[in-house]
């Protein structure tokens, strides 16, 4: 007889969900995990650069280091996931990265050399970015056993994303720029209680390596990844140096907090109603809307500051963002086997929004120094090209679950 800790879907080669002892819901735990996970990313991705700027760095400078970060997330997310599927588990890895990510974070705040922090910057993408995509796979994982909505457990990384943004603004208007690297070591302590937190999910291990070699060999897999990659990596100049540009406008640090909560506020919204979204809309259509949103917010980005403007914009990350990532976790649901899904979710995180993410943070580095407005024309570019893959996506993909190196594709 089984635990009653242990609780399983019928269907034996399914996913199964250990539970375990925690006086708390299920859907909290993971909850928790995105509220903590996000905590972090709403406190670095807005205001590193500026504490890096703050070091004496120049913006080419800071779009190399976030550039190598990323880098190292192309191997270190694959790298994780793939352990996880070979183990057929996901939180015991997740626990590990948690604790290493948290030295790492300790070690990048602490050196002073360009050299050594761009060490600090390839061990932070190593560690770090692996823990998300292998949580939004046990969350997805977890919801097809439980029937809970995806989106509505994912909101309450954007609701804390929100605190951080805004808070983290007023916070180093406070405190300073110094007390940024204090702030996303305490947010980061708090993943690790949420790792260990977290229930454990388990599915069948996987053999060898033909997950990467599969999957990277599925044309449909590579479109796709090539289409999402070009609309998430579309926000590499906002990411890496809307908080400079703006600053540079002369926008106060709090309100280019309530800048970003605003755009996640807008997320938030769509989260909680991904469900019928997602019924209703479908993958590829949802990937056209990012697309196109994308074109329209990064073009008058690049063209004002006034923030009148900008409030009104940034309502649309709704769309570049929310829905291009529903559309993401949908298709990787859906297209690809369970057994292997945590390598697919980090072949997206490192492909998708690493190792592509890399090379136009870099390039957009080097633009902003040259042209602001010219560094945002550039994304509005992406996202042409992610319209025309998202319409070829849905000419070849039928909805279905591909059979690694046959995918099931519509007639041409």
């Amino acid at each position: 007889m089984k635990p009653a800790a242990e609780i399983a879907k019928p269907d034996p080669t399914g996913p199964r969900l250990i539970v375990g002892r925690v006086p708390l819901p299920l859907t909290w735990r993971f909850a928790g995990f995105y509220g903590a996970a996000f905590l972090t990313i709403g406190i670095f991705t807005p205001f590193w650069p500026k504490w890096l700027q703050s070091r004496g760095l120049a913006p080419e400078d800071i779009g190399v280091l976030l550039a190598l970060a990323t880098i190292a997330k192309v191997g270190g997310s694959p790298l994780f996931a793939h352990l996880s599927d070979r183990l057929g588990a996901r939180r015991r890895v997740m626990i590990g990265l948690s604790i290493a990510s948290l030295v790492t974070f300790i070690f990048y705040s602490a050196v002073g050399t360009f050299w050594l922090l761009a060490l600090g910057a390839v061990l932070t993408g190593l560690t770090f970015p692996a823990l998300l995509p292998l949580g939004e796979n046990a969350t997805l994982l977890a919801a097809r056993v439980r029937g809970f909505d995806y989106g509505r457990v994912r909101l309450w990384g954007s609701i804390t994303f929100i605190i951080a943004a805004w808070g983290g603004g007023v916070l180093v208007e406070w405190f300073g720029i110094d007390s940024v690297p204090w702030l996303v070591i305490g947010a980061m302590t708090l993943v690790i209680v949420a790792c260990v937190l977290m229930p454990e999910v388990k599915v069948t291990p996987s053999r060898g390596a033909r997950a990467f070699r599969g999957l990277l060999g599925d044309r449909v897999f590579v479109l796709f990844l090539a289409t999402a990659a070009l609309i998430q990596c579309s926000h590499a100049t906002y990411y890496g140096f809307a908080t400079l540009h703006w600053s540079a406008a002369g926008i106060s640090d709090s309100t280019i907090g309530l800048l970003w909560a605003e755009g996640v506020l807008a997320e938030i919204v769509l989260f909680a109603f991904a469900g019928p979204i997602m019924r209703r809309i479908g993958t590829a259509p949802l990937l056209c809307i990012g697309a196109g949103a994308g074109i329209v917010r990064w073009w008058v980005t690049g063209l004002s500051t006034d923030l009148a403007t900008l409030i009104v914009v940034q309502m649309l990350h709704a769309a570049t963002f929310g829905a291009t990532h529903l559309a993401a976790m949908n298709f990787i649901q859906k297209a690809v086997p369970e057994s292997i899904s945590a390598t697919a979710q980090g072949l997206y995180s490192a492909i998708a929004m690493g190792l592509i993410l890399a090379v136009v943070m870099s390039s957009s580095g080097a633009l902003f120094a040259v042209s602001p407005s010219g560094a945002f024309f550039a994304m509005a570019a992406m996202c042409v090209a992610g319209v025309a893959g998202a319409l070829l996506l849905h000419r070849l993909w039928s909805g279905e679950e591909l059979t690694i190196g046959a995918s099931v594709r519509k007639p041409l």
